[in-house]
């Protein structure tokens, strides 16, 4: 044991060396740490671990490749390893400083832009056609209350993109500043831009205790990562005190029976059936849809027949809750492939057992079997008893492809970061952020113009609430896991995140103080007011991120 500690603290000695030589104030705060280690051989072993966290975190060797010339950009990403793309499955620092010519890489900046827009359609298509319908079907089975439900399984759905993305970012620490900014970054443009507009377009009276109820929660939970940032580390415990805020959902999908229904009913063919089932596109819905609906169906046709082909969608609305026999047979196989092919970039399926079999191909043997005995024991008329099993599969499967993609969109914008020198921090905040919140904001904004502002101005905080708590939480518990410690070092990305944190906390003492003033009425000025607050924090920050405002 002893000579293992001398080795690390040898090897810690050497990494403040190289440190000290980039960055000289990373050496008092390494001699600080080490300080710390001078105990007894536990005490030395947890500040051991910490110390070389920190330091990857404060240093991303992969942003000096944009310091090198050209010829020596690729070799550079090549011998790196925060340039391996260890959480995807594209490696996006290859593919520009390698594949494409130098002189490309404007171009390659405005297609690593369009593909971004991409994944966020992809993320919005996971969790509101397959995540969140099979979570509905999972709280349906277990007959779960509104609120129960509303505040677990479907404002999980809800917030599974930002949760996802954080968990992402959270997993390598270089990126970790992505999941600060876009928590705070997404809790800035909710409370601002997003209610803002709802004010604007609907002044409204809102319900008191409903709105100071989420306001003082979300202090709260703001509150709480904000000292855990000033602390710089997060223990065990913590990512486990997740407050039970009370979270309303907006998903009000209304069924709205087929007027071309069939007034007899016919058997279908086995054969008509899959087909039907793996068509995205009704020819109805097509004919009658503006041309902008048709370019974004378009743009997610491909994505939406993998999903369909791999995700298991149970709809409890429907009366033989979405049971289509062929399609859920081929499910058993796939949706399995998927599970092992996905999970941690792959690499548990292709492991060889006993130096021979992969296991992605005894999953499919598996999948086979059962898929079999499933076809050859149900009919194409009932679903069986256990059907409400192909929701938890189509639960884990559509997590599983969310994660995949948030990953993309983490590596994209860390690339983008290194390309155009932007903090990690400060794409988190815009592009992240945004892209997380479109969604919310559109959707809020047109159950505002249906009559409904009440519950538009609830969504702004509950679901912000629970992305924070939940992705600063599940974030830090992952990597304790991975990196057997009691607890994770985070280190904020200079005064940005501090700015950051003080917008998001005005924003809301503003909220707290200035509605009641108004006896909760928001009025088109109020809205106003809150889309030139968040107009001067972006003013603000991107002052500080370019050096302009500095302490």
């Amino acid at each position: 044991m002893r000579s293992v500690l001398l080795i690390a603290t040898l090897i810690t000695a050497l990494r403040s060396d190289y440190v000290a030589s980039q960055n000289p104030s990373a050496l008092s705060q390494l001699t600080a740490v080490n300080r710390t280690a001078s105990g007894n051989n536990r005490a030395k072993e947890n500040a051991i671990t910490p110390t070389v966290y920190v330091l990857k975190n404060s240093q991303d060797q992969c942003d000096k490749v944009m310091n090198l010339s050209a010829s020596q950009r690729c070799e550079f990403v090549r011998s790196t390893p925060d340039c391996a793309a260890d959480g995807g499955f594209i490696n996006y620092p290859w593919i520009t400083f390698c594949l494409l010519s130098p002189k490309l890489l404007p171009l390659a900046i405005f297609l690593y832009i369009v593909w971004l827009l991409v994944l966020f359609l992809v993320l919005g298509l996971i969790a509101s056609e397959f995540f969140c319908p099979n979570l509905s079907a999972i709280s349906s089975t277990l007959r779960l209350t509104h609120n129960v439900a509303g505040v677990t399984f479907l404002a999980l759905g809800n917030g599974a993109p930002d949760v996802f993305s954080a968990m992402a970012a959270f997993s390598h620490p270089q990126t970790a500043g992505l999941a600060i900014g876009a928590l705070f970054g997404a809790g800035i443009f909710v409370t601002t831009v997003v209610a803002g507009s709802i004010a604007l377009v609907k002044p409204f009276t809102a319900a008191s205790r409903p709105f100071l109820r989420d306001v003082i929660f979300y202090m709260a939970a703001v509150f709480w990562t904000f000292i855990i940032l000033y602390r710089g580390h997060i223990d065990l415990r913590e990512t486990f005190d997740i407050e039970n805020s009370y979270t309303e959902n907006l998903n009000g999908n209304i069924h709205v029976q087929d007027e071309y229904e069939p007034l007899l009913p016919f058997t279908e063919s086995t054969a008509n059936i899959f087909l039907k089932a793996i068509n995205p596109v009704d020819t109805r819905t097509w004919r009658r849809s503006h041309w902008g609906w048709k370019v974004l169906k378009i743009i997610q046709l491909p994505f939406e027949m993998v999903l369909l082909l791999t995700v298991p969608l149970v709809d409890s609305d429907k009366e033989d809750r979405n049971w289509k026999r062929p399609l859920n047979c081929l499910h058993l196989i796939t949706a399995p492939l998927v599970c092992v092919l996905t999970f941690k970039s792959g690499i548990y399926g292709l492991y060889l057992i006993e130096g021979a079999i992969p296991v992605w191909l005894l999953t499919a043997l598996i999948g086979v079997f059962l898929s079999g005995m499933v076809f050859y024991s149900t009919t194409n008329e009932h679903p069986p008893p256990y059907h409400f099993l192909f929701s938890l599969l189509g639960f884990v499967v559509s997590a599983l492809w969310i994660n995949v993609v948030a990953s993309e969109v983490v590596n994209v914008l860390h690339l983008l970061g290194v390309i155009l020198r932007l903090s990690n921090t400060v794409l988190g905040l815009t592009l992240l952020a945004w892209g997380n919140s479109i969604g919310d904001c559109f959707a809020d904004i047109t159950i505002a113009r249906q009559g409904y502002p009440r519950m538009a101005i609830s969504a702004c905080f509950g679901g912000i609430i629970f992305n924070m708590l939940f992705g600063v939480g599940l974030g830090c518990l992952l990597q304790m896991l991975t990196h057997n410690n009691g607890f994770v070092m985070l280190q904020p990305e200079g005064l940005l995140c501090w700015v950051l944190a003080a917008a998001l906390g005005l924003s809301l003492v503003l909220s707290f103080v200035l509605v009641p003033l108004q006896c909760f009425h928001l009025s088109r000025a109020y809205g106003v007011f809150l889309l030139l607050f968040y107009v001067v924090f972006l003013i603000i920050a991107l002052l500080t991120e370019f050096g302009k405002i500095s302490v």
